[in-house]
């Protein structure tokens, strides 16, 4: 399959315009999802497995490769992510007020490369409108696949009001999540990686785990884990200032890495403005799961993103420390069951790591 895609159906959607054939992609994904026999029958023949679930932050993962958020962005086929073999699924970037995003174009591919540079920005139908949707697919997660869900600022919210905007969308939408992460690092939100400095950040960890608290005690149940998503483009102590807040706030993992702003090698001379994700990124994503993996001694779950593209660039992942992978940009240059090719090649290590 991955060779029919790459040689046949890649050439025809790369003939459209970026946005218009991830708009496709969706809703192709969204249609699937609603033939729900089909789903289960497809998720029974492509979730990888090493025997039994890996377990995370209180969550039962069926495998180490998750859909990264980005490309189901109002939880519209999180059924269908399954069905690809992926073993769990994020969805988002979601903001608590709905908005368009960026001015198109907005989104470039670098096929010679790999690579995608985006400057979405976080355009999504809100977080009213996901919980809606989520509870009309869902009722509540549950099953074999985890659902992750991806928080951020809303444009209009200024940075003063940026905590406010989190709590709104956590409230809203942890019902229906396995999990919440935390994105402080896009670089399409103007001021939104400002979050990551102490000063923000404190206040943003702070008023997220009071409110999660109080939601758990209040329903009788487990708080939601928390894990915050961090850019690439951080100095190794500007992350070990990151990483002692969520050993202090308790937040129960990271997602390293969001998109990077730097234009290594042949980028040097490109001048879209955006994230730039795909291979390229790689190699700075390893040296930041392997720098927090030794300074945490590897007791903080740690999602490993950026350029997984293959069994061995995932391999590299998992060796530099990452306990589950994600990816998004790959999935479009190496085909819809990619999830299921690296899954496979990572169950026999699923074992050593549980």
């Amino acid at each position: 399959m991955g060779f029919y895609y790459e040689r046949v159906i890649r050439p025809l959607l790369f003939r459209l315009d970026p946005e218009k054939a991830h708009d496709f992609g969706v809703t192709a994904l969204d249609y699937l999802g609603r033939i729900r026999f089909l789903c289960r029958f497809m998720e029974s023949v492509n979730q990888a497995t090493g025997g039994r679930p890996i377990e995370l932050m209180g969550i039962e993962f069926p495998n180490a490769v998750g859909l990264a958020a980005g490309m189901d962005k109002n939880g519209r086929f999180w059924r269908s992510a399954a069905a690809l073999g992926f073993g769990h699924v994020e969805v988002g970037t979601v903001t608590w007020h709905r908005q368009p995003g960026n001015e198109r174009p907005r989104l470039f591919r670098y096929p010679e490369n790999a690579a995608i540079i985006n400057r979405m920005g976080f355009n999504n139908d809100g977080a009213e409108a996901m919980a809606k949707r989520l509870k009309a697919s869902l009722c509540k997660p549950g099953g074999q696949t985890p659902v992750g869900v991806n928080i951020g600022k809303s444009k209009i919210t200024s940075l003063d009001h940026a905590v406010e905007d989190y709590v709104k969308s956590f409230h809203m939408l942890a019902e229906f999540a396995d999990y919440i992460a935390i994105n402080v690092s896009s670089p399409n939100t103007p001021d939104l990686r400002k979050l990551q400095s102490a000063e923000h950040l404190d206040v943003l960890l702070q008023e997220l785990t009071k409110a999660n608290g109080n939601r758990a005690r209040k329903l009788g149940e487990k708080a939601k884990p928390l894990v915050l998503k961090i850019a690439p483009d951080l100095s190794f102590s500007e992350i070990e200032g990151i990483l002692q807040r969520i050993e202090a706030y308790g937040i129960d993992g990271i997602i390293a890495t969001n998109t990077t702003i730097e234009r290594p090698g042949p980028f040097s001379q490109v001048k879209e403005s955006g994230g730039l994700s795909g291979r390229p990124l790689h190699r700075r994503s390893l040296e930041i799961v392997n720098y927090i993996s030794r300074s945490t001694k590897g007791r903080l779950p740690i999602i490993g993103v950026g350029g997984v593209d293959s069994p061995e660039s995932a391999g590299a992942m998992v060796d530099a420390g990452a306990h589950l992978v994600q990816l998004y940009s790959g999935m479009i240059y190496r085909g819809p069951f990619l999830a299921k090719q690296v899954a496979r090649a990572l169950a026999p290590r699923q074992k050593k790591w549980i």
